[in-house]
């Protein structure tokens, strides 16, 4: 199973960006995909993250300005971050908790990052 980002980039403070995540392989089923992010000297935090039954997840700090819809026929989940502070600054990872078709189990998949740059 392959995640592969995209939609990353330099932004402007108040401004927004999506990202993308699709994922990809011999996939029985996923159970939950999401996004994490990690700011330099920091340690990698959930953003959102959303079950395949639809129930999401927030961090505090993004309440109200990212959501994370889906679309689930086409295994690709998306960040819409709106309103984007400085502090936002960071790459972003998506994630997914999947069962590979080789596999009667869950296994962490993790992407390999974009990098989001709030900034004026």
């Amino acid at each position: 199973v392959q995640l592969v980002e995209s939609g990353g980039g330099l932004v402007q403070p108040g401004g927004s960006l999506r990202l993308s995540c699709v994922a990809s392989g011999s996939i029985r089923s996923i159970w939950t995909m999401g996004w994490y992010r990690q700011a330099l000297g920091k340690q990698r935090e959930l953003v959102a993250r959303i079950t395949s039954g639809g129930t999401t997840d927030y961090a505090d700090s993004v309440k109200g300005r990212f959501t994370i819809p889906i679309d689930s026929a086409k295994n690709t989940v998306y960040l819409q971050m709106n309103g984007l502070k400085p502090e936002d600054t960071a790459v972003y990872y998506c994630h997914a908790l999947a069962t590979p078709m080789s596999s009667d189990y869950g296994v962490d998949y993790w992407g390999k990052g974009t990098l989001v740059t709030v900034s004026s």
